[in-house]
């Protein structure tokens, strides 16, 4: 298996080369393409994920679902298809993009910087997490008024991008939709 490869860009987000994931993320990590991912049950609950001790940047934080990089020529639908697996054991559907033009720069205690155009999906759920432990130490299944609930009593918890994220109407909509219709 080759190493993983994350798509460098420019300020208008256009590619301009390649560097190793295990390689990118450092005290300057230069803006690359990325994707977050809130998937949601039948009840319409919003799986949560704690990220695994052992991650570079954020460990033991909660977040979105699950969150990637395109490899080069990689399509979205493609990456989060593949990043579901990997990370989650399981496959979703009705993958739907929110937040088509999310950019954040976030700077973890340890001094590693995320910066990434990442644009954000809401997907639902085919089955129960069986989630890599390299990547996620727990999950837990939460109403989205939970989390909007958490984020503001202890915003300290949960991880930078997913709070400016929720911050977004258009996601608080996207996630808060299904439970509301019944579906």
């Amino acid at each position: 298996m080759a190493p993983e490869e994350v798509v460098l860009l420019d300020d208008a987000h256009r590619p301009v080369g390649t560097a190793l994931k295990a390689e990118v993320h450092t005290e300057d990590t230069p803006l690359h393409l990325a994707f977050s991912c809130y998937v949601l049950d039948d009840d319409g609950r919003l799986l949560l994920t704690r990220r695994a001790l052992g991650k570079k940047t954020w460990p033991g934080v909660w977040t979105n679902s699950f969150c990637g990089h395109p490899g080069p020529g990689e399509e979205f639908a493609a990456t989060i298809a593949r990043r579901a697996g990997e990370e989650l054991g399981f496959t979703v559907t009705d993958v739907t993009e929110v937040l088509p033009e999310f950019r954040y720069r976030a700077v973890d205690s340890s001094g590693i910087v995320e910066n990434e155009f990442c644009p954000v999906y809401v997907a639902r759920a085919t089955g129960r997490p069986s989630p890599l432990a390299s990547e996620v130490a727990e999950t837990a299944w939460i109403t989205p008024e939970q989390l909007f609930t958490a984020a503001e009593a202890a915003p300290f918890l949960l991880s930078p991008w997913l709070l400016e994220q929720i911050a977004d109407e258009r996601l608080r909509r996207a996630l808060a939709g299904p439970a509301a219709s019944g579906q």
